[in-house]
């Protein structure tokens, strides 16, 4: 016997929880994740675990706050590590293409990079100060006249030795030249083409003779040239050493403990010794750039820019492991690049322009990513698993990366990569990549799945209210009262559609709690109440139920054509959910069943025209196995029935009309007509047991706003699935009405309950002999099959 629902089983209502407290003001803060146990336990394994390729993937639905705990589970995690490192990059005097990249403890990369600034403007001024005093005049002077009293007594070698061979020497650009003495007095070239060809001839012997004397002493002049060079070239980088000496010592003692500064320190010590007269002329330019303002800064070329410090990672303002969530995930953002700057037409660039990205600032801690943006924006993937494979961050142009052009660019020397990667996807990409991409599976083992509902028990109900108050504390919200928070949990079952759970969409109840804030304010209130939480979730529904209330108005001007009063042979109201993307509510249909002389059996009319989808089919397929089962155990099944959705001007698809079917099937065979207030919703087995659909609030809810606007009577009603009375979560007014007894739910777990329910009449119990209760629904079935069974033999005879 088929018991008909109470109103307190259509709706978990809340009442006791809150008794205690005055307003969610007077809670506890939520601290920690709630309802997701499952995949608390799989993050805090993947994220002790210090094994390579155990990254994580979290998998869940979008709204149900994956983000926001992650982040702030892994914040709670990463302030008790310690802080990583900081990265630099800096010239690489060998190989400028190539920068090198140093490793600093914490906040020492801000100073080194600061200090190296204040290094650019002070070694130059030391030098300077240095090569301009009057003690490296002096020095200089005298390092240079000894050799100068060489050259000088080598020259007066010479020119005694030209002057007795008839020559005066004079220096030249290009050389030495040997201008030939006629009567006491030098001559030029026209002077010489003048004389005589034999006087030519004889000052040429000479001019020959004594070249060959002359080339032991200009060898003798050009090293002592090139000693005088060196000796200069030593004396600066001694002047220069001992200018730099303190400057340097400073550094080298402030960051003893990084060997890798060290090494620079000594790199930049030799190149500004190698490259002191190019630094020392751009002092020069420098001074005349205060004159010439106007001159870009690329003309100057100042040298002593190569000593600068690119700081790639700062972690001196974080404390713990850095904790990034990159939510664009594009090749720049998160692997860095090289910026170029355009300099007369051309785009040029150095080790000052490269940008890091999230990975390098996420580097040591924790790197959470969308996975869906990964696969928008190419290479992006790729780049990433080669980044945990080989566990190193490399710079490399996108364009080279893809191989569509080779250009002459930088090649920054990798940094180690060790950060721990957080995917955030659904569970259908997670199926994609693990079954084709053969990576995936090695470089992300721990997976984390975020559930979309918990249980409704007063521990959880507790922490949910924890949830409203953290959430009214952060965005300056009011507090709701108790009934208000019952409110806000009622409605998070009504969303994980069971009594005995809340969802975990907690985007979707925060959304709710600020519309209802919103018209608590509205109306001068202190707290939030019940009636401002359901006023929020009215106005929800009015601003989407557009098409709703269409169809409604539709079916009360007959329209479209529902009844729901009298009783029809073959005819039953099913019951479907239209969703518009951000509504979903409940549509009746007419569904009817004719039955005639044949051997066709059912013929689906929607799959025939096309319109049905593969479960539809199934479902139509599934009655016909329990005809099979009920009715043609001894005789074969002899009809041909159709059954259609009337009305359906578009495709239709599930199983949760096939009881509805098989009941306008039987009512067509039997001839017992079905109560029109009443409808049904429902799928079956081959065993005519009732299973649960989806939808059932909205189902119940749409026919009763069909009921509502033809008129009630008080015997409305709808049949479901027993196995569906633990979703039921309808609102307050469908709630009254039942209160009232003016509307009305009847729970079925077989199909004998429903069409019982429906008609009126008995289903019927099968005897022994195979018979049923005569005036039965299975009775008047059998008979009906029976007969058409035997006007196909006589029509054959």
């Amino acid at each position: 016997m088929v018991i008909e629902l109470s109103h307190e089983e259509a709706r978990g209502t809340c009442v006791h929880e809150f008794a205690q407290c005055t307003s969610s003001e007077d809670l506890p803060p939520l601290k920690e994740i709630i309802g997701q146990d499952r995949a608390l336990r799989a993050l805090k394994f993947g994220l002790q675990i210090q094994d390579k390729g155990f990254n994580i993937y979290v998998a869940g639905m979008p709204g149900t706050g994956r983000k926001t705990a992650i982040i702030n589970f892994l914040e709670e995690i990463a302030k008790d590590r310690a802080v990583p490192p900081d990265w630099c990059y800096v010239n690489n005097f060998q190989d400028p293409n190539r920068p090198n990249a140093l490793k600093l403890p914490a906040g020492k990369g801000a100073e080194f990079k600061r200090d190296m600034e204040e290094f650019v403007s002070e070694f130059r001024k030391s030098l300077s100060t240095a090569f301009e005093s009057d003690e490296y005049t002096q020095r200089r002077t005298s390092t240079l006249k000894a050799l100068d009293d060489e050259r000088e007594a080598v020259t007066k070698q010479v020119n005694s030795m030209a002057a007795n061979a008839g020559f005066l020497l004079q220096r030249s650009p290009i050389g030495l030249l040997l201008v030939p003495i006629v009567q006491g007095r030098p001559i030029n070239e026209q002077e010489f083409t003048q004389l005589p060809p034999n006087a030519q001839a004889e000052i040429q012997k000479r001019r020959g003779a004594l070249q060959e004397r002359l080339r032991g002493y200009i060898r003798q002049f050009r090293d002592l040239e090139k000693k005088a060079d060196e000796a200069v070239k030593a004396l600066n980088r001694s002047v220069a050493t001992f200018a730099l000496e303190p400057i340097f010592s400073t550094l080298r003692e402030k960051f003893s403990d990084c060997s890798e500064v060290l090494i620079f320190l000594g790199e930049v010590s030799e190149d500004i010794l190698n490259k002191l007269p190019d630094i020392l002329k751009g002092e020069q330019d420098q001074q005349r750039q205060l004159q010439l303002p106007f001159m870009p800064t690329v003309i100057r070329g100042d040298p002593a820019e190569r000593y600068k410090v690119n700081l790639l990672v700062d972690n001196s303002k974080i404390k713990g492991a850095p904790v990034v969530m990159e939510l664009n995930p594009t090749y720049a953002r998160l692997f860095g690049g090289t910026e170029k700057e355009a300099r007369f037409g051309a785009l040029v660039t150095d080790y000052t322009m490269i940008t890091g990205g999230s990975a390098h600032r996420s580097n040591g801690g924790f790197l959470v990513v969308p996975v869906e943006g990964l696969f928008t924006n190419p290479m992006v993937w790729e780049t990433l698993k080669l980044a945990i494979s080989n566990e190193k961050l490399e710079i490399e142009e996108p364009t080279e990366r893809m191989g569509f052009m080779l250009t002459k660019s930088l090649r920054p020397e990798p940094i180690p990569f060790d950060a721990k990667l957080v995917l955030v996807g659904n569970p259908q990409v997670y199926q994609v990549l693990y079954t084709m991409d053969r990576d995936f599976k090695e470089l992300f083992k721990v997976k984390a799945d975020f559930d979309t509902t918990m249980d409704r028990d007063e521990e959880n109900v507790m922490q949910y209210a924890s949830f409203m108050c953290t959430l009214c504390n952060k965005e300056d919200l009011l507090h709701l009262e108790p009934q208000g928070m019952a409110a806000v949990v009622e409605y998070s079952s009504r969303l994980a559609s069971d009594k005995s759970k809340l969802s975990t969409q907690f985007a979707e109840v925060a959304d709710i709690i600020r519309e209802a804030n919103f018209y608590a304010r509205e109306d001068g209130a202190k707290l939030i109440t019940r009636q401002h939480v359901q006023k929020a979730l009215e106005e929800k529904v009015y601003r989407s139920n557009l098409i709703e209330k269409k169809i409604d108005e539709m079916i009360a001007k007959n329209v479209l054509l529902i009844e729901t009063e009298g009783e029809v042979v073959g005819q039953v109201n099913g019951l479907a959910v239209l969703s518009l993307g951000d509504y979903g509510f409940g549509k009746p249909s007419r569904i009817t069943a004719s039955v005639g002389v044949g051997k066709k059996g059912i013929i689906d009319i929607e799959r025939e025209a096309e319109m049905g989808g593969p479960t539809h089919t199934k479902g139509v397929l599934i009655i016909s196995g329990f005809l099979n089962d009920r009715f043609a155990k001894e005789e074969p099944l002899s009809l041909t029935a159709r059954l259609v959705f009337e009305q359906s001007y578009s495709g239709v698809d599930g199983d949760s009309a096939s009881s509805t079917e098989l009941y306008s099937l039987l009512s067509a065979l039997s001839g017992k007509p079905i109560r029109q207030h009443l409808a049904v919703t429902g799928s079956v087995n081959q065993k005519g047991e009732v299973q649960a659909i989806g939808g059932v609030n909205e189902k119940i809810e749409g026919f009763y706003e069909v009921c509502k606007a033809k008129g009630l009577t008080g015997k409305e009603g709808v049949v479901i699935p027993y196995s569906n009375v633990q979703n039921l979560m309808l609102k307050e007014e469908v709630v009254e009405v039942i209160k009232e007894g003016r509307f009305h739910i009847y729970p079925v777990k077989t199909i004998s309950e429903g069409i019982e329910v429906l008609t009126g009449v008995n289903a019927g119990e099968r005897r022994p002999d195979g018979s049923y209760e005569e005036g039965t629904i299975n009775d008047l079935s059998q008979r009906r099959l029976l007969e058409m069974a035997e006007k196909i033999k006589e029509y054959r005879e």
